[in-house]
């Protein structure tokens, strides 16, 4: 091919209709919202509202062109490569970044209610940032090639580093802006070598290619040493994900920097990049353990050996990191902090279902698909449990001017509507039923049973008890400690615009446990194109 063929080749892969830039339009969406906001700051630098307004719209366009509307009534189609094979296009990626994008619908609307994210002059900054952090985390979603996974990590984690030091006035901000970046950089570094080991030996950085050449150098007889470049590589490369889930013991950042950054910036933090660390997970180890080609006899069978190594990694990570996460909220007495330990303790729990997927790829792949359905019901949940805790810390932050667990006592008395509230965001946390949250870890932990992972399943259902006694303990200082005499008793009754979005949030925890078939329709949707 010369090279007037492989440009006209490449344009009409790009410009085409259905090609690349059409199935690329939410992302397109996102960066058009960037330069708009820009734009009107410098055009209009008296209306100050208007980055929410564009953001907000912007957003809401997002969502339309990500939503593939027309597939319901025809089918649902196949995955597509896009953009020469870097990017896939499937269903997978359709919802994911769908609840992404609707919980950042959701965040943009609070930050306007809680008006701390940033400082009025600093707004314009601060919904870019938010903008070119999520385009990055649509793109880890979507990933089918290394060089995407780092282009996608990068632009999700540099504008976070700067989100968390917004508040440049206050030492903690910049203290964990700082901690996260240094902390970012390293893992990132370690994660960037494994994927040269990984390239270096398989001689390809694409997904798909690379794992028909692992199969290949197992079937053939890999030697000690290559193979232990290759699990080095995997190890190092599992370094990047996990620092991106907060998972131990690559936790470290996350108490501080919930702690300096602003509540509204944790909220985005606990799960817009969980999210995506999810679905970036989700893409490596099950692409590593599924070939999308059948080149060799049996080539399930000869990938035996990567499916339990991986799985062996994730289950490890899941079992210490939703162990140290609830143990280590026992003795918070700073909420975030609370909340950042229980961050932590839920990507345990997120982490369980990816490993039974990668178990059950060499069994039965439709029940693999059903253990990533059970991961996506449980985002769709988290998103609105993890958003409306740091929504009720935000805007009694504001109120009371304390986020220390001790000062919400006798709330119950003079805000019983915003009490409420936040007991059954808590106790959805916890999981238990009647609320969303007994039904997310319901049917993660049923993914563990058609797995056979007796033990990751002990370990859950034990933390999830574990966890229930640091939960209730702020819902007994809300309810029955008596209120501090040195401040007023705040109130914030449920007709307010506060006490509406807290409504907003908490009446999915309470629907969902009973209407969850709407859920699970779009998981098993997510799932359908995974593995095929």
């Amino acid at each position: 091919m010369n090279l007037d063929h492989l440009v006209q080749s490449l344009m009409q892969d790009t410009i085409g209709r259905g090609a690349s830039l059409w199935a690329f339009r939410p992302e397109l969406m996102l960066c058009g919202t960037i330069i708009a906001v820009l734009l009107a700051k410098i055009l209009m630098p008296g209306w100050r509202a208007s980055a929410f307004y564009l953001t907000l719209l912007g957003l809401i366009a997002a969502i339309y062109f990500a939503f593939p509307w027309h597939w319901f009534p025809n089918g649902i189609p196949a995955a597509q490569t896009i953009f020469t094979g870097t990017v896939v296009a499937d269903s997978f990626t359709v919802v994911v970044r769908g609840l992404l994008l609707m919980f950042t619908v959701l965040f943009v609307t609070f930050t306007q209610v809680a008006g701390g994210a940033a400082e009025q002059d600093d707004l314009t900054e601060f919904y870019v940032l938010m903008l070119g952090a999520l385009v990055g985390m649509c793109l880890m979603i979507s990933a089918n090639q290394l060089l995407i996974v780092i282009l996608g990590v990068e632009m999700a984690s540099v504008p976070c580093y700067v989100l968390a030091g917004m508040q440049r006035h206050r030492p903690r901000s910049s203290e964990a802006a700082l901690k996260y970046a240094v902390f970012g950089a390293g893992t990132f570094g370690v994660m960037l070598y494994g994927m040269s080991l990984l390239v270096g030996v398989l001689g390809s950085a694409e997904l798909p290619t690379m794992t028909i050449r692992l199969a290949e150098l197992i079937y053939g007889g890999v030697e000690v040493e290559r193979a232990m470049v290759l699990a080095l590589g995997g190890l190092m490369l599992m370094v990047g994900v996990a620092f991106k889930l907060s998972a131990v013991p690559f936790h470290f950042w996350a108490p501080d920097v919930f702690e300096g950054a602003t509540a509204e910036v944790a909220a985005f933090l606990s799960v817009a990049s969980k999210a995506a660390a999810l679905g970036l997970l989700v893409r490596l180890a099950t692409g590593f353990s599924f070939p999308t080609d059948l080149p060799l006899p049996d080539v399930i069978t000869v990938l035996e050996p990567v499916r339990h190594y991986i799985c062996l990694l994730i289950s490890s990570l899941a079992i210490v990191t939703c162990t140290f996460g609830n143990l280590a909220a026992y003795g918070q007495t700073n909420m975030k902090r609370l909340l950042a330990y229980s961050t932590i303790a839920h990507a345990g729990y997120m982490m369980m279902p990816v490993a039974a997927a990668v178990t059950l790829l060499g069994e039965n792949p439709m029940e693999a698909r059903s253990a990533v359905a059970a991961l996506v019901v449980y985002l769709g949940i988290y998103l609105f449990m993890n958003l409306a805790a740091f929504a009720i810390v935000a805007f009694l932050r504001n109120t009371i001017g304390s986020e220390e667990i001790a000062d919400y006592a006798g709330l119950a008395r003079t805000s019983p509507g915003l009490t409420v509230c936040m007991a059954i965001v808590l106790f959805s946390l916890v999981g238990l039923p009647p609320l969303a949250g007994f039904s997310a870890k319901f049917v993660a932990f049923s993914a563990l049973v058609q797995a056979e992972l007796w033990t990751l399943l002990f370990v859950g259902v034990l933390n999830t008890v574990l966890s229930l006694f640091y939960y209730l303990r702020v819902v007994k200082v809300m309810v029955f400690s008596p209120a501090p005499l040195y401040r007023d008793p705040p109130t914030i009754p449920l007709t307010s615009i506060i006490g509406s979005y807290c409504l907003l949030l908490t009446f999915p925890l309470v629907l969902l446990f009973f209407l969850l078939s709407g859920l699970l329709r779009w998981a098993n949707f997510a799932a359908f194109t995974l593995f095929q």
